[in-house]
């Protein structure tokens, strides 16, 4: 017979708490915050970030970092909209800070509000959802099925190529060849087979170090300006692509290397976003090809064009991307005062 405690909750009043939703995309964790935050001001969700990493960073770390969590979590926090016609704004944040988009958080956070929350969709109907994101207005779609099964896919913000064809040397490497494309945040796509570079997880350590390096390189060489908002101009990873899949049926592989070495454990939804920007830019896509994308472990994201336009004198892309999430607890987090390791640590 198992020994049972049973929880006194009146010893827990003493701590602050954090409520948590856990849930992964294709793979990759998103934490969406549910209570415990203080209010966040500010006037637009750019403000709103700016004011998370000012003023209430140590949250962050206390639920990204080592023992609440881990050097490739992710997370979100959800805040009242700032624009009109919005549901809610979404804040990201990870290992090294916040990032300005994330498909595969859209994803799991449009998930649990509809599955979990308080988000209402019926059986046959398509729910448009409205949401305020630092790299700007997306709009996401909940379709449930006849049978109440959930589909959820969203439009991305304008995604475009910034430069092809560049060359930058790696330390310790070689010479590499890069293209830049945005999908709400910068990404260097690096062609893994021509380095020949294998992207299976047996190769996770080279991936992440080379995909440093690359970043860190290109970041040295080439200097980012986004043309609408300088908050967004900066380079998030870099995005090995590989013909080698899974399925037969996939187009590619990705492996995106992000913030402080952050390994995407999916395709990477701002990823595939840029990508489609550039196959379309390359003439390797039409708009109305849609192409399906597989991760590091195999699980995938399909992609393809909304909507074509010009964006700031650039020819871009709305890409509209797919995904599964699923839910995979609920946390109750303790912040003791008197712990010296209480926002956490991270061990590489």
């Amino acid at each position: 017979m198992t020994f049972k405690l049973t929880l006194n909750e009146e010893k827990l009043e003493q701590f602050q708490t954090l409520t948590a939703i856990d849930a992964h995309t294709e793979g990759e964790p998103l934490r969406i915050i549910l209570d415990g935050y203080p209010d966040v001001p500010g006037d637009t969700i750019l403000a709103k970030r700016r004011y998370l990493q000012e003023h209430l960073d140590h949250y962050r770390q206390a639920l990204m970092f080592e023992p609440r969590g881990h050097a490739d979590m992710y997370g979100a926090l959800l805040t009242e909209p700032t624009t009109e016609n919005s549901d809610f704004g979404i804040l990201f944040m990870h290992n090294e800070g916040y990032s300005s988009m994330c498909g595969h958080g859209i994803i799991a956070a449009v998930t649990i509000a509809v599955e979990y929350c308080n988000l209402e969709v019926e059986a046959g109907e398509i729910r448009t959802i409205g949401i305020d994101a630092p790299a700007g207005k997306i709009t996401a779609f909940a379709r449930r099925d006849i049978n109440g099964k959930l589909e959820v896919s969203f439009d991305n913000v304008e995604s475009f190529v910034e430069v092809c064809d560049q060359q930058v040397d790696v330390p310790g490497f070689g010479l590499v060849k890069y293209d830049i494309a945005y999908g709400g945040a910068y990404y260097a796509y690096v062609d893994a087979d021509a380095i020949e570079v294998d992207c299976s997880p047996s190769n996770v350590e080279q991936l992440i170090s080379l995909g440093r390096d690359i970043k860190h390189a290109v970041m040295s060489a080439y200097d980012l300006k986004h043309p609408s908002e300088e908050d967004l101009g900066f380079l998030y990873g870099t995005i090995f692509t590989s013909k080698n899949t899974d399925k037969p049926s996939s187009h590619s592989r990705h492996v995106c290397i992000f913030a402080d070495g952050e390994v995407d454990r999916s395709p990477t939804g701002t990823g595939v976003s840029a990508r489609i920007a550039l196959l379309h830019h390359k003439g390797q896509v039409s708009n109305d090809d849609a192409i399906t994308i597989e991760s590091i472990i195999g699980s995938s994201m399909d992609v393809g064009i909304s909507a074509e336009l010009e964006f700031a004198g650039k020819r871009a892309v709305i890409p509209r991307v797919a995904g599964t999430a699923f839910i995979t607890g609920v946390n109750r987090f303790l912040i003791d005062e008197q712990d010296p390791l209480k926002y956490g640590f991270l061990i590489r």
